[in-house]
């Protein structure tokens, strides 16, 4: 789904619930950012159609009480509005460590650069009655970053602007000028993607972003394009990227009673004097170790050097940036 479309269907849901009373498909487009038209072309006016019947829809699927109804008997068109009984939380019981997990989670989602998505997520349990705690930090903060194309290309999607970029491929050794009209960023396996109308080859292409080289130029002017309908950038993702092959074996200890998810995941698992020996299939070494740093001191890797490397080099760019955020914190 297109972050174009995932807003304008939280503004859709943020309007139904800030009603009781039934609202036509014309106040709600006269309301909703995204349904702008002219409802006297009856072309804006089909297309405008179209779009609020895959909105409906896509809310119904996702489990948001639609109804359907007429504030009375004299109204000729119907309106639409959402089930507060139906829609409403029941209370979120957290535990003073879960609350602290929550916060630590809202601060990590800020270091990848989705501080208003964060900041949403708090306000929403606050209004619920939790009491989160975003200073907490439990000890070690996790660290979750993301590439330096990611908000200049988010940002384009949204805005949707053409862009330009260097992309650097594996089997060659430059990078070669790539111009874009992004319909959004998707996160695939651990790595995160653009997907959008590759203007010199004709054709959809999805990029990594890890792979992208240098600054993304904005070439384009705001609304330049126009996504296709209900495309799911996802698919796109996983017909390009293909089936993941989890040719290697990795061997980890796990420490006795720890690493549960792990546990889960191993193919295999034999008692060690101290802790437990866990086979566990992998296709690439530098997301399996991002997983297994997660679990801190209670995994060690033992095989293979590849992956001991990876968690190594994870390790030493975790305590990096924590030095430079004591530094940081120090100077101020």
């Amino acid at each position: 789904m297109s972050r174009n479309r995932t807003e304008r269907l939280v503004n859709l849901v943020i309007c139904l619930l800030s009603t009781r009373r039934f609202l036509t498909a014309a106040q709600i487009a006269a309301t909703v950012p995204g349904y702008e038209h002219d409802p006297g072309d009856p072309k804006e006016h089909e297309a405008f159609q179209r779009k609020f019947e895959r909105d409906k829809a896509e809310l119904r699927e996702l489990g948001v009480p639609l109804e359907t109804g007429t504030a009375s008997v004299f109204d000729a068109e119907p309106g639409y509005r959402i089930a507060h009984r139906e829609y409403a939380l029941p209370d979120i019981p957290l535990e003073p460590d879960e609350a602290a997990a929550v916060g630590i989670a809202a601060r990590l989602w800020q270091h990848a650069g989705l501080a208003a998505a964060a900041s949403s997520g708090l306000a929403k349990l606050r209004a619920a009655g939790v009491d989160v705690d975003p200073q907490a930090t439990l000890g070690l903060e996790p660290m979750m970053t993301v590439d330096p194309a990611f908000a200049p290309l988010t940002a384009a999607a949204r805005d949707r602007r053409e862009v330009g970029f260097d992309y650097r491929v594996p089997d060659r050794d430059a990078p070669s000028r790539r111009r874009l009209q992004p319909w959004g960023v998707v996160c695939w396996r651990g790595r995160w993607y653009v997907v959008g109308h590759d203007l010199d080859r004709g054709a959809t292409r999805c990029f990594r972003l890890s792979r992208v080289v240098g600054p993304v130029r904005v070439i384009g002017q705001p609304g330049g394009f126009e996504p296709p309908a209900g495309v799911d950038l996802i698919s796109h993702v996983a017909r390009w990227s293909g089936p993941v092959e989890r040719t290697g074996r990795a061997t980890v200890l796990a420490a006795p009673g720890r690493a549960a998810g792990l546990r889960r995941w191993a193919v295999r698992t034999e008692p060690a004097s101290d802790g437990d020996l866990l086979t566990l299939p992998y296709a690439d070494p530098d997301y399996l170790a991002r997983q297994l740093v997660g679990y801190g001191p209670d995994v060690r890797v033992l095989d293979p050097p590849e992956l001991r490397d990876a968690v190594i080099q994870r390790l030493k760019e975790i305590a990096a940036r924590h030095e430079e955020l004591v530094v940081a914190g120090g100077a101020r």
